[in-house]
């Protein structure tokens, strides 16, 4: 078996001589790494096929060599990190009893016995790592795995790794090479387990994916090649909704860092077992160890949202990355980054190497401080996402877990919280980090120290606790009972921290302890432990507002349905509404809220026969289902709206060239007062005729304005018709328009009053005349605001002729607010003189005016008189003996 560490291809000792054995030599070159401009290496599987269960599996048996081998660790280039250790911020040590262990048992490790046998330890470091599902936990160390049930009872296993590739052939049934990794995929139910195979060339990738929820069954089984030259070292593997991600070290022909490698592996297809490819890119070597971002908890991440990756930085940074995979058009895919995230200081535990004390010896452990910890856990509140990931650190004379809370904020990952974990002396690493349900945070480390020997503890804080503190004390899983000796320092690879699917509280902690002194006899042992608050029955509240509504028939209303958390978490609650009576509707929008928000219940009043009834709104969650009620009205609804339309004067007489008006009243006759639209149609050619205003609100009033011009004399009908929203009226106004007398003026004198003329205003006849005993007063003895006028159109005489008025303005104010004029209108030639140009007098004489008249044309004489309605100066003007010469 090969293994390989983070800065080199893996070295198998055997314990007799340490001799460093070297990595196979490589067959062929492998492909130039992706550029990430350009897009990525695309892998596709090599061969694929589906197993028997895993029960039905003949035991293929371990057929390593038996002698104990071990893995040396060494650094990446450039991130064997110094710096100073007062640098550390390192959160006060705390008092508080730690959460409570709820079981803790042995997972495989020396003398470990299950169904199909027994295990025993030949190689180091074991690589623990576990998932936990529904109703198992599956454990793998480095060339073996096994299945328990949630009690820790073995239900299948230890055997080795690659019994799940048997019968597949190639490298991945022949070779158990182990750096294995186990997932859980909640989204689909599904196990997944990866081991490399670097005994021979190409270098694979195994993959299984278990066909259903039951991780004894079949599985989905797949090689990838990466090649004959560099050697993936180190993989992890990641949960995320558009692919499985994996990540390892490269190392040119075995020796050199060559850069990480991330891969994307098409989640959709392996979950049904087609042939499937890998996309992959690849760093620089100035960074290695990435871990992608994985899915924790039922709630997705934001459609689109890319993979992240995390890496350590320079000794104030993290190393930040986003992939976005495009499985349709894999040129488009990118991987963006290195982002650099600036965190507080801290130099790597014992600078990246060896150094963890053990009582009772002198041989120290390796820290493996140049890389983040498996796994960078990733969880979605739906009010914000946060990932949480940590790495060893010195802390003072020892050292102590660096752990930070990370949360994307406009398209980059920002740290909301850090610490470091170094309560006291003792020299704690070889952690691993996950996130509740709840926001609390569950850490699992190693500890050892001069006077103690190797432990497995954790600790934990909630997320009401002060930013960067593991508040909630330090608990114990198991205190070894040995120091690992032989000269062996190596120890993890790494341990695994996840959180049960089931109720999102409860943490499975996996790592590493010695039962008695010595070297090749490490044993594991999982633990679980919660939280408190976590796992508090999610509950809610639901009600009305307002709860009493009305509607009328065809009608609707509405009221606002709010939810609040009484308890535990925010949950999705679905609403629906009940008791409607027959012929109503109701609608929620969003039928479906989040506690803590509100929908919006649109009742409608329909066909329901009048009355008051009951309406039940249920909301359905996944803890409790809760009820409201809301009472509904219905009433008959309101007469129409409807209005009434009518003419006065009815009818209209007019000579060629006069006009005249007509009232046109509205009325309201049921419902509401609305708009009402007044037009007019009938007008006959020659004549013109308009309402103002052109719309009114029922019970207003508008006026018709006539003018006969020069229309063919006759009766016409002219309709004016009414448009509301409701309805639509018409009323009639009769219009007969008469041809002026054939020659002169009617009534010039004023003898028979305003006869013959058109009056405008205030007109009346007076006794004060010219000649005779009448004339024309246009205008008021009192106050009058506007025009007043006489008018008459008449034909001027075959001959021609001029026309004359005399006239006396009765003005005590200035022509610049009141005046006297007269207008003469050619009809038939279309032209207008002013006769009288605006005057202000008060003399008491009477002036005259004339004109010369063209023969036979129609002419209209306006005589005006302009008052600006002020209290103490009314003006009128006095006209007479109009003729024709």
């Amino acid at each position: 078996m090969f293994k390989r560490s983070l800065a080199s291809a893996c070295v198998l000792i055997p314990t007799i001589a340490l001799l460093v054995l070297a990595a196979p030599a490589p067959a062929a070159r492998a492909a130039s790494p992706a550029d990430p401009t350009t897009g990525p290496t695309i892998i596709p599987s090599l061969h694929n096929d589906v197993s028997v269960a895993l029960t039905a599996m003949a035991d293929i048996g371990d057929k390593e060599k038996k002698e104990k081998k071990v893995k040396p660790h060494r650094e990446i280039p450039g991130h064997a990190h110094g710096g100073s250790s007062a640098a550390q911020p390192v959160a006060p040590a705390v008092a508080i009893a730690a959460p409570a262990l709820l079981g803790s048992f042995d997972g495989i490790g020396n003398g470990f016995s299950g169904p199909n046998g027994t295990f025993n330890v030949n190689s180091a470091p074991p690589d623990t790592n576990g998932a936990v599902g529904p109703n198992h936990y599956v454990e793998t160390v480095n060339t073996s795995f096994a299945i328990f049930n949630k009690s820790g009872t073995p239900i299948y296993g230890p055997v080795p790794i690659n019994q799940i590739w048997s019968g597949f052939g190639g490298g991945c049934q022949v070779n158990n090479d182990g750096d294995p990794t186990v997932v859980y995929d909640g989204m689909a139910d599904r196990w997944i387990i990866s081991q490399f195979s670097v005994t021979t060339t190409p270098y694979l990738m195994c993959v299984a994916v278990s066909t259903t929820g039951d991780p004894t069954g079949s599985y989905y089984r797949y090689s990838f090649s990466y090649g004959s030259v560099n050697f993936p070292d180190y993989p992890k593997l990641s949960v995320w909704p558009d692919a499985y991600y994996l990540t390892v070290n490269f190392f040119a022909n075995g020796t050199t860092f060559a850069g990480a490698g991330v891969a994307a592996l098409d989640r959709s297809k392996m979950l049904v077992g087609q042939a499937a490819t890998q996309q992959r890119f690849q760093t620089s070597t100035a960074y290695g160890g990435l871990l992608a971002s994985t899915l924790d908890g039922s709630r997705l991440p934001p459609t689109g949202s890319p993979n992240y990756l995390v890496a350590l930085g320079t000794t104030s940074s993290l190393g930040t990355w986003q992939y976005h995979v495009d499985w349709t058009t894999p040129s488009n895919s990118t991987f963006s980054g290195p982002t650099s995230l600036s965190v507080g200081s801290y130099s790597e535990a014992c600078g990246g190497g060896t150094c963890i004390p053990q009582s009772g010896t002198t041989q120290r452990l390796d820290s493996l401080a140049d890389r983040v910890m498996y796994r960078l856990a990733y969880r979605n509140f739906g009010d914000h996402e946060a990932l949480v990931v940590n790495h060893s650190v010195t802390a003072g004379s020892s050292t102590g877990i660096r752990w930070y809370e990370l949360r994307p904020s406009g398209g980059n990952l920002t740290v909301f919280q850090q610490g470091t974990y170094a309560p006291d002396a003792s020299y704690r690493w070889m952690g691993s980090i996950a996130m509740d349900q709840a926001g609390g945070i569950g850490l699992g480390f190693s500890v050892s120290s001069s006077s103690l020997k190797p432990q497995v503890h954790y600790t934990g804080r909630l997320a009401s606790d002060p930013a960067g503190q593991m508040s909630q004390g330090e608990g114990t899983i198991v205190n070894g009972a040995g120091a690992q000796t032989g000269n062996l320092s190596r120890w993890g690879d790494y341990s695994s921290m996840s959180v049960d699917p089931v109720d999102g509280c409860t943490f499975w902690y996996a790592d590493e302890y010695l039962p008695a002194n010595g070297s090749f006899n490490w044993r594991t042992r999982i633990g679980t432990f919660k939280l408190p608050g976590c796992g508090v029955t999610n509950d809610f509240s639901i009600s009305a507002s307002p709860s009493s509504v009305s509607a009328t028939q065809n009608g609707t209303a509405t009221s606002t349905i709010a939810t609040a958390v009484t308890s535990g978490s925010a949950q999705t609650v679905s609403l629906s509404a009940g008791g409607l009576p027959s012929g109503a509707t109701a609608s929620l929008s969003p039928t479906a809220v989040t506690a803590g928000a509100s929908s919006t219940l649109t009742l409608g009043g329909g066909s329901a026969t009048p009355g008051t009834y009951t309406i039940t709104v249920t909301g359905t969650g996944t803890s409790a289902t809760h009820s409201t009620t809301v009472s509904l009205t219905v009433t008959a609804p309101p007469p129409p709206n409807d209005f009434s339309i009518n003419a006065n004067p009815t009818s209209l007489s007019l000579v060629q060239g006069q006009s005249g008006t007509s009232t046109i009243s509205t009325a309201l006759t049921s419902g509401s007062a609305e708009t009402v639209n007044l037009t007019v149609s009938g007008t006959p050619s020659g004549a013109s005729a308009g309402l103002s205003p052109t719309s009114v609100t029922t019970g207003g009033s508008s006026t018709l304005t006539v003018a006969a011009g020069t229309a063919t004399p006759g009766t016409y009908t002219l309709a004016v018709t009414g448009t509301a929203t409701s309805a639509t009226h018409s009323t009639s106004v009769s219009l007969t328009v008469t041809a002026p007398a054939a020659s002169g003026i009617t009534n010039g004198d004023f003898e028979n009053g305003l006869t013959g003329w058109t009056t405008v205003g205030s007109t009346a006849t007076s006794s004060t005349a010219h000649g005779g005993t009448a004339s024309a007063r246009v205008g008021s003895t009192s106050p009058f605001n506007g025009d007043s006028s006489v008018a008459q159109t008449f034909n001027a005489p075959a001959a021609g002729g001029t026309l004359a008025f005399w006239y006396r303005v009765v003005c005590t104010d200035s022509v610049t607010y009141d005046w006297a004029t007269a207008t003469l209108r050619d009809n038939t030639g279309g032209t207008t003189t002013t006769l009288l140009a605006r005057t202000c007098s008060n003399t008491g004489a009477w002036s005259s005016k004339s004109a010369t008249l063209v023969a036979s044309h129609s002419y209209t004489l306006t005589l005006i008189d302009h008052d600006d309605n002020y209290a103490t100066d009314p003006t009128y003007t006095l006209y007479d003996d109009v003729t024709i010469q």
